[in-house]
């Protein structure tokens, strides 16, 4: 339970009402799954109602964004939401992982993904990249993202650099106010949080074995 307690529809005004509303039918569709505490998040940003419209409008102009691939998006979201060990995260994330192709196989092996057969060369280097980025401080080298340039165009870079930093932003926002798993996942495989040797290693010293 979220350490301060989230703003009700019976106490929510028309927008906030009409938010949660859109909110839960998109987080069900995404995960398979209407949980009891899916919106959380959304409810403690409504006790700030122009930064809940601001939060809202952000969430929706990153469900349109398209030139990345789903898969990439899913590995790029994943990893970052393992690495802030945020429990609403991983649990919504993996639950969408799966359904955009990621089999469990493949969410337990996250944690040692580079030495992984699991995982193409592409998909290393855009997980190397969410390592990277999660990072205090970011530690995304050239040598890094000049080999990511080989796989993706400009706008698909661009695309998972605001996935990825999003979800940074989701983890730590979740965390600092206690929102904790909602239960998409309950029943299933789901990614387990990095550990600190994980947060530690590469991309800086050897970004992948991508050559």
């Amino acid at each position: 339970m979220a350490r301060i307690e989230g703003v009700p529809s019976g106490r929510a005004g028309l927008y906030v009402r009409v938010a949660y509303w859109f909110t839960r039918r998109s987080i069900a569709k995404l995960t398979g799954r209407e949980t009891e505490r899916m919106i959380e998040p959304l409810q403690l940003y409504a006790h700030v109602p122009a930064l809940f419209r601001g939060y809202a409008a952000l969430e929706q102009a990153t469900a349109k964004l398209h030139h990345l691939d789903k898969r990439l998006q899913a590995l790029g979201e994943l990893k970052a939401a393992t690495l802030t060990h945020c429990e609403y995260c991983i649990d919504m994330g993996s639950a969408i992982a799966r359904r955009w192709g990621l089999s469990d196989e493949e969410l337990l092996a996250l944690p040692d993904y580079q030495d992984s057969p699991l995982f193409s060369d592409q998909e290393k280097l855009v997980l190397d990249y969410a390592v990277g980025m999660s990072r205090t401080p970011v530690d995304v080298p050239d040598e890094l993202f000049d080999k990511l340039r080989r796989y993706l165009d400009d706008a698909q870079i661009v695309e998972l650099t605001h996935h990825i930093a999003l979800e940074n932003m989701r983890g730590r926002f979740n965390l600092s106010l206690g929102v904790g798993s909602a239960g998409f996942s309950d029943g299933m495989v789901c990614a387990v949080p990095a550990a600190i040797r994980e947060q530690g290693g590469p991309p800086s010293t050897g970004a992948s074995s991508v050559v």
